[in-house]
């Protein structure tokens, strides 16, 4: 073995602890890195595979009721490459012996002749009966969606009952299917497995009960290669019109698609953005522990040189320490971010649900890993190792120069009143500015994660309270089969336990300004709205009485809306119709490009007379199951859903998903403060045992000789917990704005506790650190020390 491989292992057997701790944070930066990036790869892999094997189309309609005749003339239209039609309804479900409203989805198939786009994909049990699924007793075979049978418990052979067109049938499950318009399946883009379900029952079936025969009301189409979305979009519009066909939408705003694209580009902001705060911390400890050991071994360099090694073997030398650490830094990272995107794969398909889906590394992202970590290590080096080169022997068999010690900041500026420890410690502080100012930013780093990761859980818990407690303050709402009379509010008033009732009215519409338009949804509410209100990111209540219409922010900026313009407003419901309104007032919110109305001035704006979609009601606590059954009785009502039972549903994902993401946060910034605290407690104790042996000699104690230099760590720390603090928040507001979308962004809300529970988080890293140092304090061998050559 030659000599520096000797030489290099010993200086690892005297550094493993701080090499130890250097590759932790090495394999926090590659494990979030490899985590979210292999877990989000899997996740497209997973939906581009799907896509492709089920045909996904390219662009979606609902109609109210078209001739198949007309398929046909819409293949023929120039940029489409094929069309599918199917017949759709929404439906109220039960399931025998729960009272918890769900809504299902009917889609009637021909067993026939299966879907060429859209295909259905045989998840268990059996397909559908070939000729025809209606039972001798009546009841209809269905296949049900894959995540709504399984938070059921449902299987080929359980019942349920749908109210389709007004007349209760039974369900039978013969099996449960994918599909890849559901792979996210949810109400409103909620993820709701509970209480939404999709069903795929025989078309003709379907097509009976609805008087549908020889008829569709939703269309799919595959665009032809180089085709334009938008003008294949403006032409098929024309051909739809008459028959109630006006919104056309593509991939980008079809809601599974989009809630999964979303999720996509949200992991891969966070698979980037921490990773790289990581690996930053890495190389400042690298540069640290590298300049360290340079300084502790001119002597022994000067040898080398002396006994003829050239500068080139030296570097590398001390390049290969550094590479041995980081390439244990990155096996480990590797082994983490497989474990880790593996349990995060398993999370996402607790709601994307795909025929296939596994956790993949890429090998792109494992080369990319080794550059990343190569990289970091030599940018982290490069300084401390050409200091090994430019030395000359003659230099480096002197010692360093002494440090120039002066009087204090403190001091200068006139405050005498310190004892000589502080004043020692302040001096060795100023005389290493840069050293102190990194050891403030890594462990400012480490606050600032544990803020961040805490944030998603505060963001959660605001939305959840804004949406559900300030903004819907409603029990159960209820909507129609379509708008009707108004009067239906009068009955939902007499139904027992209903305490309030107000009406809503939703109008599906293109807003159009200048060259500009968007879809959207104008929510006509109440003018002094109590149950159902409109509420702005600081949980501040709009009154929309008087007001004209209302925007959200992000939907004035993309049409370029100002306050007193006018909106040219294309109706995509009932009779083909165009009016003009005036904006009001915009409306800062969290989700959607919505827009909002007095439900009684949209109702004359639109020429139309008292109508409601739905309604909202408050209810005698302890009621609701009583009253949504009593809700069951009422023909015109389509659907209903209690508010209590929709938040459980989404808790039951999100709450925990955002646990665990804070608790591997805050995992990682643990790492990071004990890095950093650790490496510079052993570093100045190297650099400083013959000065506190010096004072051990002198008659201090070793609770004093200790506090010189743990206070010093802790000095930096507690300058370091308030900025770092400052920093999470600057941390929260690029990520807040990175992960914005039309559709959602995250508030920047950071409870007070979230500070307290990441400076707790960094204090008992810099404990666990203070005292393993403290012990090795206690151990020095004073007379060994004293024996280093000044």
């Amino acid at each position: 073995m030659k000599a520096l491989n000797r030489k290099l292992l010993r200086d690892l057997r005297a550094l493993w602890s701080q090499a130890l701790t250097i590759a932790l944070v090495v394999a926090s930066g590659i494990g979030g890195f490899i985590t979210s990036l292999s877990a989000v790869e899997s996740l497209a892999l997973a939906r581009d595979g799907f896509y492709a094997d089920a045909h996904f189309a390219d662009l979606f309609a609902s109609l109210k009721r078209a001739p198949d005749a007309l398929a046909a003339q819409l293949g023929a239209q120039p940029g489409v490459a094929e069309v599918q039609t199917t017949v759709e309804q929404m439906v109220r479900v039960e399931i025998p012996g729960l009272p918890d409203p769900i809504i299902g989805q009917l889609i009637g198939i021909d067993a026939r002749r299966p879907h060429s786009l859209n295909r259905v994909t045989l998840a268990g049990g059996r397909a559908l009966a070939r000729d025809g699924a209606q039972r001798s007793d009546g009841s209809l075979e269905v296949l049900v969606s894959e995540g709504f049978a399984l938070k059921r418990g449902l299987k080929p052979g359980s019942t349920l009952s749908a109210l389709v067109n007004g007349r209760q049938r039974t369900l039978v499950v013969v099996g449960t299917a994918l599909s890849p318009e559901f792979v996210f399946a949810g109400l409103w883009g909620m993820p709701d497995l509970r209480g939404f379900g999709i069903f795929w029952m025989d078309r003709e079936a379907l097509a009976a009960a609805y008087d549908m025969n020889g008829a569709f009301n939703r269309i799919a189409i595959r665009l032809a290669p180089g085709a334009s979305e938008e003008g294949v979009i403006d032409a098929l519009s024309r051909s739809l019109e008459p028959w109630g066909g006006r919104q056309i939408v593509g991939r980008a705003d079809q809601t599974s698609h989009a809630m999964l694209d979303n999720e996509i580009k949200e992991q891969r902001v966070l698979g980037t953005v921490l990773p790289a705060i990581f690996l930053g911390v890495a190389a400042f400890l690298l540069n640290v522990v590298v300049s360290r050991l340079v300084a502790t071994q001119r002597e022994q360099i000067a040898a080398l040189k002396a006994l003829g090694y050239p500068n080139r073997d030296i570097a590398t030398h001390y390049l290969a320490l550094v590479m041995l650490i980081v390439a244990a830094g990155l096996v480990l990272g590797v082994a983490v971010g497989k474990q880790l995107g593996t349990f995060f794969t398993a999370l996402y398909a607790e709601f994307f649900f795909f025929p296939r889906f596994e956790h993949h590394i890429a090998p792109w992202l494992l080369l990319v890993s080794i550059a990343i970590t190569v990289a970091t290590a030599v940018a982290g080096t490069l300084n401390a190792i050409l200091a090994t080169v430019r030395l000359a022997p003659a230099q480096a068999m002197r010692p360093p120069a002494p440090g120039r010690y002066r009087r204090t900041l403190l001091e200068r500026l006139g405050i005498q009143a310190i004892g000589p420890a502080l004043r020692m410690i302040l001096r060795n502080i100023e005389r290493r500015p840069l050293r102190s100012a990194l050891s403030v930013a890594g462990v400012a780093a480490a606050v600032a994660i544990v803020v961040l990761g805490n944030f998603f859980r505060d963001a959660i818990e605001y939305i959840v309270d804004a949406q559900f407690n300030v903004a819907m303050r409603s029990d159960v709402a209820v909507w129609m089969v379509e708008p009707g009379d108004d009067r239906v509010r009068l009955d939902l008033a007499r139904l027992p336990a209903v305490t309030q009732v107000e009406s809503t009215r939703f109008v599906p519409v293109v807003l159009h300004h200048g060259h500009r338009s968007e879809r959207s949804l104008i929510r006509g509410y109440e003018g002094r709205a109590m149950l159902y209100r409109v509420v702005d990111a600081e949980n501040r209540a709009t009154i929309l009485d008087g007001r004209g219409l209302v925007i959200t922010d992000r939907l004035a900026d993309k049409l370029d809306l100002r306050v007193g313009e006018t909106v040219r407003v294309e109706v995509l419901e009932g009779r083909p119709r165009s009016v003009e309104l005036t904006v009001g007032a915009t409306v800062r919110e969290m989700m959607g490009l919505n827009a909002y109305m007095e439900r009684g001035a949209l109702n004359r704006a639109l020429g139309d007379g008292d109508l409601a979609s739905g309604f909202v009601l408050a209810v005698e606590r302890g009621h609701e199951d009583a009253l949504l059954e009593a809700i069951k009785a009422l023909p015109r009502v389509a659907g209903a859903f209690s508010k209590a039972t929709m938040l459980r549903n989404m808790q039951e994902i999100s709450a925990r998903n955002v646990r665990i993401m804070s608790t591997i946060l805050t995992a990682f910034a643990v790492v990071i403060a004990v890095g950093v605290v650790y490496n510079n407690a052993r570093i100045a104790l190297a650099e400083r045992g013959w000065e506190l042996a010096s004072l051990r000699v002198l008659g201090f104690t070793r609770a004093e000789v200790s506090a010189l230099l743990l206070g010093e760590l802790a000095l930096l720390i507690a300058v370091a917990l308030p900025l770092g603090m400052g920093l999470g928040f600057a941390l929260v507001h690029l990520i807040s704005a990175l992960l914005a979308s039309d559709q959602f962004y995250f508030p920047v809300v950071i409870q007070p506790r979230t500070y307290a529970w990441a400076a707790l988080a960094v204090l008992a890293a810099g404990v666990v650190s203070a005292l393993v140092v403290r012990r090795r304090i206690d151990e020095l061998d004073m007379v060994a020390v004293l024996k280093t050559r000044e």
